[in-house]
């Protein structure tokens, strides 16, 4: 007996003095599906790793952002992982803000990452951020809705044939809106699909000189088509919707089209989740008639390291581990290979079982495949970036302009009047901000 309770004594102290030892390592991101997912897996990364604990801060998308936004730049030092996008990624390695992610253990494969991902986090030929799950924008329909109103939405769709299939769906009697988009504001929300939208009309934030253009007659058709959309086949109080309100929507079977991040076929083809999982179809990102340009949307979010921590090496391998192809394994084990990470690695897109498991897998890789970030607008731009402009100005600049259209969509404002205010803030900002430089 008192054997036993000194061995039960001894394997408590250890433990204890292990966690006592341990380093803990404070991980912000972001409120979705995808990274909710990564931390009820987490528990494989702390039993390989006892000595290193994980603080989880989780945050709706907008939150994040500024949280982290004001942590780096202020070097706070709160988190030792942020959850950050393509968008901040060259930004801040040019202001010192990361650790490059250069020296990644034996076996992470830097080089089975998709091309153009790799390319949009790498600064100097270093890799500042490890992408956990990439995407591009594209159509999802439901099947039954479209045969039952007589409409065909085409894999390369216009938008004629979207607003078409959107009012022929619509079933605003039974709760079923023709069509879900952001509304959302924020420069990484109702603005990420507005600008994409733009774009497929043929549309510039900015000419050469760096003038705004969003009074233009692009920008303008653009705006109030989504207007009409939303105003007429959209779901009421879609000013407050973003991309998980309207991933509940749809999966509620509430929505006939949503043209939104392809990271979300996974959620919305799941039986668990969603009730309309075998009747939805996918499409490439809409264009405007006579515009070759599907919206050139391309967006990861990735995981990094500030300068600021104090726990760089125990933050490098919980990156590793996170975004590794091990990982992906590690989904396809617990929730199949449908639930994998989409859009960061080649190997998954040439994985037999994936391919067959995951009916998006291929409009997915397309439409990654299409997007030219280097040239989001057929016109003659100073920027890149697809669905934003990669300045650092863009991110407050994008916010108030989104809160703009978001309250045009409210019934606050009128279109023509948010166009206008979007026009001359733009342009008061970047004025200040002393473009063109």
């Amino acid at each position: 007996m008192r054997r036993s309770i000194w061995a039960v004594g001894a394997v408590s102290a250890v433990a204890f003095t292990a966690a006592a030892h341990a380093e803990t390592i404070t991980i912000a991101t972001v409120n979705n599906g995808d990274m909710i997912r990564m931390q009820k897996l987490a528990e494989d990364f702390t039993k390989n790793h006892p000595d290193i604990q994980l603080e989880w801060v989780t945050l709706e998308e907008n939150v994040l952002r500024q949280r982290v936004t004001t942590d780096i730049a202020t070097k706070g030092g709160q988190y030792d992982v942020m959850t950050i996008g393509n968008y901040e990624v060259p930004i801040w390695a040019k202001q010192n803000w990361l650790v490059a992610l250069d020296d990644m253990p034996d076996g992470y494969d830097a080089d089975d990452i998709l091309p153009a991902i790799r390319s949009a986090l790498t600064y100097e030929d270093k890799l500042y951020a490890a992408p956990f799950y990439g995407e591009s924008a594209m159509v999802m329909y439901r099947t039954d809705l479209a045969e039952k109103a007589g409409v065909e939405i085409p894999d390369q769709p216009t938008w004629s044939d979207i607003q078409k299939a959107a009012e022929a769906m619509t079933d605003k009697s039974n709760d079923v809106y023709g069509i879900c988009l952001r509304g959302k504001p924020g420069w990484g929300e109702n603005m990420a699909f507005l600008t994409a939208m733009a774009n497929s009309y043929g549309a510039a934030w900015f000419d050469k000189d760096w003038k705004a253009q969003l009074d233009s007659p692009e920008w303008k058709a653009a705006v109030n088509d989504y207007l009409t959309m939303m105003n007429d086949y959209g779901p009421p109080g879609a000013s407050s919707n973003g991309f998980n309100e309207n991933l509940s929507l749809f999966q509620q079977g509430k929505c006939g089209i949503w043209i939104d991040a392809t990271v979300a076929a996974s959620f919305v083809t799941d039986p668990d989740e969603s009730t309309v999982a075998d009747k939805v179809a996918f499409a490439q990102f809409p264009n405007k008639e006579g515009v070759d340009n599907h919206g050139n949307w391309l967006w990861s979010w990735n995981l990094a390291i500030p300068t600021s921590t104090d726990s760089e090496d125990a933050a490098k391998q919980f990156i590793a581990w996170a975004t590794s192809k091990d990982y992906t394994k590690l989904v396809a084990e617990n929730e199949g290979w449908r639930a994998a990470p989409p859009g960061t690695r080649t190997s998954l897109y040439e994985n037999e079982e994936y391919q067959k498991e995951a009916p998006f897998a291929e409009m997915t890789l397309n439409s990654m495949q299409a997007a030219t970030p280097d040239k989001p607008s057929v016109q003659d731009v100073p920027y890149t970036g697809g669905q934003f402009v990669a300045i650092p100005e863009f991110q407050g600049i994008g916010t108030a302009v989104g809160q703009m259209f978001s309250a045009a969509l409210a019934g606050q404002m009128s279109a023509d009047q948010a166009i206008q205010n979007a026009q001359q803030l733009t342009n008061r900002e970047m004025t200040k901000a002393g473009y063109p430089k």
